[in-house]
């Protein structure tokens, strides 16, 4: 795996699954299954093979699991 370099609070750049599943900590399988339900944020179409996710929205998403929570 690759070092993710730190990003700064509101700055955006596009994750690949390998950080997708460290951040989550869901595998493949699970996140686009929660993706087929709308239940986790959709990847963006890089090219022909290859997708990526937007991190605001992976941050987000991972915020609202951690408010719902409470």
């Amino acid at each position: 795996m690759s070092q993710t370099p730190s990003l700064l609070p509101g700055e955006r750049r596009i994750l690949r699954l390998d950080e997708v599943e460290a951040k989550s900590g869901f595998k493949r399988a699970h996140i686009y299954s929660l993706m087929r339900k709308g239940q986790f944020p959709q990847a963006l179409r890089l090219g022909v093979r290859a997708v990526g996710w937007d991190s605001s929205e992976i941050d987000r998403w991972i915020g609202e699991r951690i408010r719902s929570r409470a």
